[in-house]
């Protein structure tokens, strides 16, 4: 059973690896921030989530695969808001490509929230 448990363990790390790889000539290859923003966030946390898989199945019978669980959270808490912070940053300093933005949801909600000079 030991066995089949390291095999999986082994599958588990090689593809978390490779996504987190993926992730990394991710950010190298493509031409702006906000698929940059996508790239580091996607790929990155499954690829760890399945790193941190594999090691907890290699690490079962200890009691250090809590450890394990709390860095699985944590990462799935903060990277998301951290990536979402800074697609909105990028986006209102006009670092955000416009001719690549499909639907442009923010541009209304920000237009609709901006004081109007004319009632004062």
């Amino acid at each position: 059973m030991t066995a089949v448990l390291d095999w999986i363990a082994v599958c588990c790390m090689l593809v978390g690896a490779a996504l987190s790889f993926a992730a990394g000539v991710g950010l190298v290859r493509f031409p702006d921030l906000l698929s940059r923003l996508h790239t580091s966030t996607k790929p990155q946390i499954l690829g760890l989530l399945l790193i941190l898989v594999g090691l907890g199945l290699r690490l079962a019978p200890e009691p250090r695969v809590g450890i394990l669980l709390l860095i699985a959270l944590f990462q799935i808490l903060t990277v998301p808001v951290a990536g979402h912070i800074a697609g909105r940053v990028t986006y209102r300093t006009g670092r955000a490509r416009g001719d690549l933005i499909a639907i442009d949801e923010l541009r209304e909600r920000l237009n609709e929230d901006a004081p109007d000079s004319s009632r004062s």
